[in-house]
């Protein structure tokens, strides 16, 4: 008997994708309805709607607060704008940058480099999907990338807190720093160019 011999294909090895480019090029291909917004946070595309009205009174008293605590600063507060980090991508309520956002582009100009980003800001909205996003993930994601000040408005924490994170340690993923304000008392930032700005019963306020 005469064994019969099979012609073997040799299996071609195709690299597999890096998951950091796959998220990339999927969400640079997402087109979303008006009012809600994508980020790549920690290994995933993440797809939430604008904030209530509570929401946005917030951050708009925080935007015009830091835009006359800046004044005359060669720093200027940002809004809805894409920060990136690596193939990471997220859009703070507000961050602080430099006046020309044209000094700290990213490599696809799609918005800046986390790298010149002095500070965020997160306003935290119900739900304990959205209060895990910017207690934790989005605090290990800035951490990462070594945005030197994080700060959390948080009307979840018992009767609102403000929560001022910095002195970010990236290996450890996590700010060594912390103060936490309950409302009603003034959280201050203590360093970088909104170095002294007080976030108070003024901005907090129901």
């Amino acid at each position: 008997m005469t064994a019969l011999a099979h012609e073997v294909t040799p299996v071609v090895n195709n690299p597999v994708p890096d998951l950091d480019e796959v998220l990339w090029q999927a969400w640079k291909a997402m087109d979303l309805p008006e009012g809600y917004r994508a980020e790549i946070i920690e290994g995933a595309i993440e797809v939430s709607p604008t904030g209530r009205r509570r929401h946005m009174v917030l951050i708009n008293r925080l935007r015009r607060a830091l835009d006359a605590h800046l004044r005359g600063a060669d720093h200027a507060v940002w809004h809805d704008g894409n920060i990136f980090h690596g193939r990471k991508c997220w859009i703070p309520d507000l961050f602080i940058g430099p006046l020309d956002p044209d000094e700290i582009p990213d490599e696809e100009d799609l918005g800046v480099d986390a790298s010149g980003v002095a500070l965020v800001v997160e306003v935290v909205s119900p739900g304990s999907r959205n209060i895990e996003r910017d207690r934790v993930r989005k605090r290990r994601e800035y951490a990462r990338a070594g945005i030197p000040v994080y700060v959390i408005v948080d009307d979840f924490d018992e009767d609102g807190a403000v929560l001022v994170l910095t002195a970010p340690n990236p290996k450890k993923e996590s700010y060594e720093d912390e103060h936490r304000v309950p409302y009603g008392t003034d959280a201050v930032v203590p360093s970088g160019p909104a170095k002294g700005f007080a976030i108070g019963e003024a901005i907090t306020r129901s």
